[in-house]
């Protein structure tokens, strides 16, 4: 028979512990797998920002969520390796005692117990890879099937190994202490009944009055379990920070990008240009979420521009808002620029000469219908030479965007602010509609975007569409409500599947909690028979043992809430929208984690409740 062969029988005659254990390292793991995993496919790069899917800003913002995130899924599955380990040596303290007593020594003890480390840390990452890559690729496949176009990349071997090996090496380094710790028990005190690995004292009498008798039995135990009790503590509170950060972080997040999406693009917007134009146009929008190369297309024919007669037409139809805009690609040059240090003065260069090409944007400032989130100040009437450059790229080319200047149509113009805009997936330049007519020879627009009310919007709608066919049968109206749902959801998509994650972490959780238990009424076994014999009922034996879960549960809950609520606003996102509404989703979604995570310890506690008193009392 082999050495590892008794390890692995006495890990299976321990079925309850073994499976905990294991269970909740896997759950780890898979979550960590993933998360990464979903995130290349989705076009998001933990390391650095995608081209091709969500723009610069977007993906940063993604990157940076999904980032914090992971980092808080390895602290947590650190703290689970430890905790849960920690409970099964706890279990085996006794065994320990025994095999001392026969002799056995202290590195044999420690290379046995070791080897069970070992089969728990490879079974449980090998399970965790195996499931987070069976997860993406269900994610992937339903993502697709509710209409999301998400190509399967192929699987990234070395991130799959990276994640393996590292938490590996934490479950054996968070393992090792509480191995040796219960390795170096005095043979007599391990065997003793009255001795538990972990108590910080022993069991003292002391008078109890009779009012909150429960609370007091079980808040005495808390305490007397201090080294139990402060990692089951430091476990959940990380879990609840990072059910917090993925929840309400989520929530948050998800509202506060969809409305820059929204603002950016416009609600209840028309676009009015040719039909060519118009279908172009609605591509750039799309391609903030659909992968796709760029195709050639000329902007300035003539028969695109729109006519005179159409705009006087349509600026007396007093209910609208007409925003009119010259819509170009051309090919620019980073300029570069000059940073001041604000300690020293010194003045020092920044920026390079690259190239690329942009969507140029001509609009009137003071008549535009769209608000972005920009990071400087959008374009002013007085201000002819500014522009602002879209998130995409602003990163692709410049360092200093604020502090740089770009190049095109033979003219230099300075970075006035930089914007976050899905159309052509942020690969755009806004500038003066009256500068860029006189640097491109065009003195008429080829775009007119109008907003129609709600109210009578059909009748307008009817209106201008006859209006425009009677100017021009090559014209078309086309309302962009669609372009920006598709958009919408696909943020609502990924943000929803971001904050599915928590899901893994809940139910380690849960397994911790249930481990604790087990523990505690381990340790508990004698005194709580006592009771029970001299005639306390079985429902006041679970209210004890509830009692202290709900201790530790509110106690980390209250701790761990507010650290992910603080992250989440003042790190995460900025300029977070919260609203009413927000607020109290949140708080469902908090309680009723909460409430899954507590009713899962009941189970332990009801079923030793159950037992008769001679099988309590009967010593394992």
């Amino acid at each position: 028979m082999s050495e590892t062969s008794f390890p692995i029988n006495d890990l299976l005659r321990r079925k309850l512990q073994t499976g905990l254990t294991i269970a909740s390292l896997t759950l780890c793991v898979t979550l960590t797998v993933y998360l990464l995993l979903f995130a290349e496919n989705v076009g998001i790069e933990i390391s650095q920002v995608a081209e091709g899917r969500l723009t610069a800003g977007f993906s940063m913002v993604f990157s940076q969520f999904l980032f914090f995130v992971g980092m808080l899924i390895v602290v947590t599955g650190a703290v689970v390796v430890s905790f849960m380990v920690f409970v099964m040596m706890s279990q085996r303290a006794k065994d320990i005692g025994l095999m001392r007593a026969t002799g056995c020594p202290n590195d044999l003890i420690f290379g046995y117990f070791m080897t069970e480390l070992l089969i728990i840390a490879f079974v449980s990452c090998s399970l965790g890879v195996i499931v987070g890559i069976l997860a993406d690729y269900a994610s992937v496949s339903l993502s697709n099937l509710y209409g999301f176009r998400i190509l399967h990349e192929p699987i990234n071997f070395w991130l799959v190994l990276l994640v393996f090996v590292l938490f590996f090496a934490l479950t054996i380094i968070f393992g090792v202490k509480p191995i040796m710790d219960a390795t170096k028990v005095e043979p007599a005190r391990a065997i003793s009944p009255t001795y538990h690995f972990g108590l910080s004292k022993e069991p003292g009498f002391k008078v109890i009055s009779k009012s909150s008798l429960t609370f007091k039995i079980a808040l005495r135990s808390l305490f007397r379990r201090k080294s139990a009790t402060i990692r089951i503590f430091l476990c959940l509170a990380i879990v609840f920070t990072l059910i917090t950060v993925a929840i309400a972080g989520g929530i948050i997040a998800d509202q506060t990008t969809r409305s820059w999406v929204e603002k950016a693009v416009g609600k209840d917007i028309v676009l009015i240009a040719h039909e060519d134009v118009g279908s172009q146009y609605k591509s750039l929008l799309l391609r903030f979420h659909e992968v796709g190369e760029s195709s050639q297309f000329n902007y300035t024919k003539q028969e695109y521009l729109v006519s005179e007669s159409l705009l006087n037409q349509l600026k007396s139809m007093s209910s609208l808002h007409i925003d009119t805009r010259l819509v170009l690609e051309a090919h620019v040059k980073e300029v570069p620029g000059e940073i001041i240090d604000s300690e020293t003065g010194a003045v020092s260069s920044v920026g390079d000469q690259r190239e690329g090409e942009s969507l140029i944007v001509g609009v009137e400032p003071e008549k535009v219908l769209g608000e972005w989130f920009v990071e400087g100040d959008f374009l002013e009437e007085n201000k002819e030479w500014g522009v602002v450059v879209g998130d995409s790229l602003a990163q692709k080319m410049f360092s200093a965007p604020l502090s740089q200047s770009i190049l095109f149509y033979g003219r230099i113009f300075y970075i006035s602010g930089v914007c976050l805009d899905p159309i052509n997936n942020g690969n755009v330049t806004y500038m003066s509609l009256q500068v860029l007519q006189k640097a491109v020879g065009l003195l008429k627009p080829n775009v007119v975007m109008v907003r129609v009310d709600v109210a009578n919007r059909e009748e307008i709608l009817n209106e201008i569409e006859i209006i425009v066919e009677h100017d021009n049968p090559k014209f078309a109206v086309c309302e962009l409500n669609e372009a920006l749902e598709e958009n919408l959801s696909f943020l609502g998509h990924v943000w929803s599947v971001i904050m599915f994650l928590p899901l893994f972490s809940l139910i380690a959780a849960s397994l911790c909690l249930v481990g604790y238990v087990v523990l505690a009424i381990a340790e508990q076994r004698q005194e709580l028979g006592v009771l029970r014999a001299l005639g306390i009922k079985s429902k006041t034996i679970a209210k004890i043992v509830s009692e202290q879960s709900s201790a530790i549960l509110l106690s980390s809950f209250g701790v761990g809430v507010p650290i992910g609520i603080i992250l989440t606003l003042l790190i995460l996102v900025p300029e977070p929208i919260v609203t009413t509404y927000t607020v109290v989703e949140i708080a469902g979604w908090l309680l009723i984690a909460l409430l899954v995570v507590f009713v899962s310890s009941l189970y332990p506690t009801v079923k030793f409740a159950r037992k008769p008193i001679l099988e309590i009392m009967n010593q394992p």
